[in-house]
């Protein structure tokens, strides 16, 4: 993924969100690049996970795809009325196609999964609950993989990066790497944006004095293709990254009690 420096300004506009669609309670954020043999299956998959208990929307941010994943989805939204396809016009990464989706999403309550069919969205329903059951606590439901498909090798690089992650910033996490994720949209908008964001979630949503729900989720291994994520090509951006997320937390001070005099 390509790095986008560690600070950027924090937008919150909703320019992207069309003023004539009905009201939803929960978004559900699809990032993919390059998964046009994966959109159809997965999709039928959430739709059928969620069912009628709440009313969403399923967004998929396609980042900069070069195959047939934007005219896939096209014929899809002809068939799922609650679908829509937000496209970036270069890959930016997955960070920042996640933080494309929540700046769109309608939703209160915003719920991630990658694109690949690894994350089965199964586990959807728990995770949306665990952050309204947190009752404004819980700033982030975090999928916690069990019985990886991966391989050895990504399986090591990820055992390897999440143990240097918990000695820095001791955000109590075993696994960050899932894409299975539920979050109150505003929470993830007060966030500083940086790409590599989706990495450190509850490091920075304890920074805000949230509280974290975990869930164990099940990996699968993916429909079709290949990862377009490497370990090499973020590993140095990662490492300026943990740097970063260090310095945000011990920079953090206590919000102070405003009260308006008159």
């Amino acid at each position: 993924m390509p790095g986008s420096g560690f600070f950027q300004t924090n937008q919150t506009s909703t320019d992207l969100i069309p003023a004539d669609r009905d009201a939803v309670a929960v978004s559900i954020v699809v990032p993919v690049r390059n998964e046009a043999d994966n959109v159809a299956p997965l999709i039928a998959e959430i739709v059928g996970a969620l069912g009628s208990r709440w009313a969403y929307e399923i967004i998929y941010v396609n980042d900069g795809s070069t195959d047939a994943t934007a005219e896939r989805l096209a014929d899809l939204m002809k068939q799922y009325g609650q679908l829509r396809q937000l496209k970036h016009a270069n890959s930016s990464g997955q960070s920042a196609a996640v933080r494309s989706g929540v700046r769109a999403a309608r939703g209160a309550i915003v719920a991630t999964l990658d694109g690949d069919g690894q994350n089965n969205p199964a586990f959807l329903p728990d995770l949306i609950a665990a952050v309204e059951k947190g009752g404004g606590r819980v700033g982030l439901a975090a999928g916690q993989r069990v019985g990886r498909k991966d391989t050895g090798f990504k399986k090591l690089q990820s055992r390897i990066a999440n143990g240097v992650r918990k000695a820095i910033l001791n955000d109590g996490t075993r696994d960050t790497g899932c894409g299975l994720k539920a979050f109150p949209r505003e929470v993830f908008l007060s966030m500083p944006y940086f790409d590599g964001l989706h990495r450190f979630l509850p490091a920075l949503v304890r920074r805000e004095g949230f509280d974290i729900a975990y869930v164990d989720v099940i990996d699968r291994p993916r429909h079709s293709g290949v990862s377009n994520y490497g370990f090499f090509d973020r590993l140095w951006i990662g490492i300026m990254d943990l740097a970063g997320v260090w310095w945000l937390i011990r920079r953090k001070k206590s919000t102070p009690v405003v009260t308006e005099v008159f």
